[in-house]
C-alpha cells in the first residue's frame, strides 16, 4: 500500500518551515482507496514568492486547523504505508519534522518518483514534475497545489509500476506489508483478486516473484492454480505469500508483457514457458516462372518468416483461408502437390497460375496483399487496443517492423505526439516470442485499431 503525498510549505530557513497544505492519496496498485486534502495554518510567516508561486496566502489559512489538528488523520492514512512523493526527502523530511515538533517521532518507508523515474524512464530533459508530466502527456490541474501535484504523482508513479519489469517496486512492498509476514489464507488472496484481464505474480514470504501468468480472468485462474492437485500445484501453494497483479485491459499487452518479464525474472515455476511459443513460420519463394509460392516451414532463427505460428496445423488452417479470402492457387501455397493444375482450377476457383495461364503480375498482387496485411516487416505503426478503464487505451510501436514496446494513454495528443508517445511507451526486447505474439493477435482481431506513423 502507498500514500501518495504532495506539500505546500511557507519557505523560509532549512528546518523552520510550517505546512501550508497537504494532499495524501492512498493508493493500492491499481486505484486511490483513500484520500485526506487540507490547508494547514502554518503559525507562522509565508514567504512572498511562495504566495505568488502558490496563491495561498495568510488569509486563507487563517481559518484552516494548525498541523495538531491533522496530525492524527496522516498517522492513521500512511499506517503500514509507503510514503510515495515527487522529491520525497523533502515532503518527509518537512512531516517529521512538524512530528517532532509535537513530541512525536513519526516514521515511515519512502519512494522518491524523481529517483524512480531517472532509473526507469531515462533520457528525460527534466525530472521536475511540471516538466516530466508535460513529457508524458499527463495533464496537471492546479499546478504547485497540493492535491494537484499528488494527482499528478499518482498518475506518474501508476505509469511507473507498469514500467517496472523487473517488479523492485512491488516485492519491496511486499517484504514490509504485515499481513504478508503472517500465513497466508489462500482463499482471502483470491477474494482479494479481480476478474479482469492482466498479468499476476505469486511471490514467496521474500517479495520473490515464483510464477507469472496471464489471464482474462485473475481470480479464476489463481483460484484454479490453488485448487490444483498436481505436484507442481501443492508445491507452489506451499510457498505462497502473496499474489499481485496488473491489469492490463487488452491480452495482448497482457501476452507481451508475460513473455518479457518470465525472460526478465525467471521465476522458479516458469521454466517450461521459457522456450519459444511458436514451432511453425509462412515463408515465401519465387519459383522459375517468377510467381510467388508460400510454404509452411518450421521456424528457424536464420530465415526472416512472414508470419509464424504455434503448430502446423493452424498454420495450413490459416493457408486454408488465405485462398478462400485472396484467390490463391492451392498449389502455389503448397496445399495441393501436382505438377498440373491444382483442384481449383478444375472447379473454375483458380485464375490458372498453377499452370501459368494466370499472370504473374495480378498473381503477385494478391499474395503480395496477404503478406502485406500478415507481416509488419517494414511498417511503422502503433497498435491501438483496449486499456485498464474506459477512458484509457493501450498502445503497442513497432517502428521498421521492430517491436518497441508498449504502454498506455488517455488523450490524443499522446499518441499522435512521437516524442510523448516514445516516453510513455515502456521499451521491451524484440524477439521472436513477441513478433509471434503481435502476429498471431493480428491474425485473430482483424478489427483492431492500427495508426500508421509516417
Amino acid at each position: 500500500m502507498y500514500a501518495i503525498l504532495d506539500i505546500e510549505t511557507t519557505g523560509g530557513k532549512y528546518n523552520e518551515e510550517g505546512i501550508t497544505e497537504i494532499a495524501i492519496y492512498k493508493f493500492d496498485g491499481h486505484k486511490v482507496i483513500d484520500q485526506f486534502i487540507s490547508l494547514v495554518n502554518p503559525e507562522r510567516d509565508i514567504q512572498p514568492f511562495v504566495v505568488n508561486l502558490t496563491g495561498i496566502n495568510s488569509n486563507m489559512l487563517r481559518t484552516a486547523p494548525k498541523f495538531y489538528e491533522v496530525a492524527k488523520r496522516i498517522v492513521e492514512i500512511t499506517e503500514d504505508c509507503i510514503l510515495v512523493a515527487h522529491n520525497a526527502q523533502f515532503d518527509y523530511r518537512i512531516l517529521r519534522t512538524e512530528f517532532k515538533r509535537l513530541g512525536f517521532g513519526f516514521k515511515r518507508k519512502t519512494l522518491c518518483t524523481v529517483e524512480l523515474a531517472k532509473k526507469l524512464i531515462p533520457g528525460q530533459d527534466s525530472y521536475s514534475l511540471g516538466k516530466l508530466a508535460r513529457s508524458l502527456g499527463i495533464p496537471v490541474s492546479d499546478r504547485h497545489r497540493a492535491s494537484g501535484d499528488a494527482m499528478a504523482t499518482v498518475k506518474l508513479f501508476k505509469m511507473l509500476l507498469s514500467k517496472d519489469l523487473e517488479k523492485f517496486i512491488v516485492q519491496d512492498a511486499i517484504r514490509l506489508e504485515p499481513k504478508y509476514q503472517m500465513e497466508p489464507n489462500l482463499k482471502q488472496i483470491i477474494n482479494e483478486l479481480p476478474n479482469d484481464t492482466g498479468v499476476y505474480y505469486i511471490h514467496n514470504e521474500n517479495g520473490d516473484v515464483i510464477y507469472i501468468g496471464k489471464s482474462k480472468n485473475i481470480k479464476n485462474r489463481i483460484s484454479q492454480h490453488f485448487t490444483n492437485t498436481s505436484t507442481k500445484s501443492k508445491k507452489l501453494q506451499r510457498q505462497v505469500a502473496a499474489v499481485t497483479y496488473e491489469k492490463t485491459g487488452s491480452e495482448l499487452v497482457a501476452l507481451l508483457k508475460e513473455s518479457e518479464e518470465i525472460k526478465r525474472n525467471k521465476p522458479l515455476f516458469n521454466r517450461a514457458l521459457r522456450r519459444n511459443l511458436f514451432t511453425h513460420a509462412l515463408y515465401s519463394f519465387t519459383d522459375e516462372h517468377g510467381y510467388i509460392n508460400l510454404t509452411i516451414d518450421k521456424a528457424d532463427g536464420r530465415k526472416k518468416p512472414i508470419t509464424t505460428f504455434s503448430n502446423r496445423q493452424s498454420a495450413k488452417s490459416f493457408l486454408f483461408q488465405s485462398v478462400e479470402n485472396y484467390n490463391l492457387c492451392q498449389k502455389l501455397v503448397g496445399l495441393y502437390p501436382t505438377k498440373k493444375s491444382c483442384f481449383n482450377y478444375n472447379i473454375k476457383q483458380c485464375e490458372g497460375a498453377c499452370i501459368q495461364i494466370e499472370t504473374v503480375t495480378d498473381y503477385n498482387q494478391r499474395v503480395l496483399e496477404l503478406i502485406n496485411k500478415n507481416s509488419y516487416d517494414t511498417q511503422n505503426m502503433v497498435v491501438i487496443d483496449r486499456g485498464r478503464d474506459i477512458e484509457e487505451r493501450s498502445a503497442i510501436l513497432i517502428e521498421n517492423g521492430v517491436f518497441k514496446g508498449l504502454g498506455y494513454f488517455n488523450l490524443n495528443y499522446q499518441i499522435n505526439n512521437i516524442d510523448i508517445l516514445k516516453s510513455v511507451i515502456t521499451p521491451m526486447e524484440n524477439n521472436r516470442d513477441s513478433q509471434h505474439i503481435i502476429q498471431s493477435y493480428l491474425r485473430r482481431n482483424k478489427k483492431l485499431k492500427i495508426i500508421q506513423l509516417n
